[in-house]
């Protein structure tokens, strides 16, 4: 298999351990140019809340969106905007990637800006 099938299955896994929790779900995409993230909620079916390094808000603020300073800004602005709609507490699904580096970083910028998880 190739390294994006054993991501997505990892992925895959992951979110059906996040269906049985019943919460919505903080999930993270990163490309090497950009990261993307999304509040889902918990039937998977509507996004609360997004935001990204190529989004109105945040392009004037980054210079560059693939580095963990704009990881950082990104996950400001989801926890900024989940707490706007009313949500406290989420499941992170890192979407397969390693948990460090950019999304780490904005994992625990969420965190520090009120997401539980």
């Amino acid at each position: 298999m190739d390294k994006k099938l054993n991501r997505l299955r990892r992925a895959k896994r992951t979110r059906a351990k996040i269906r049985e929790l019943s919460v919505p779900r903080l999930t993270v995409h990163r490309t090497p140019r950009h990261i993307y993230a999304q509040v889902i909620d918990a039937q998977g079916a509507t996004v609360i809340a997004a935001a990204s390094s190529v989004g109105k808000d945040l392009r004037g603020t980054i210079k560059n969106g693939g580095n963990v300073e704009a990881a950082v800004s990104v996950g400001k602005s989801i926890a900024e905007k989940a707490s706007a709609a009313g949500i406290s507490n989420v499941a992170f699904d890192r979407a397969g990637f390693k948990y460090h580096g950019r999304v780490k970083a904005l994992a625990d910028a969420a965190r520090e800006n009120g997401l539980k998880f």
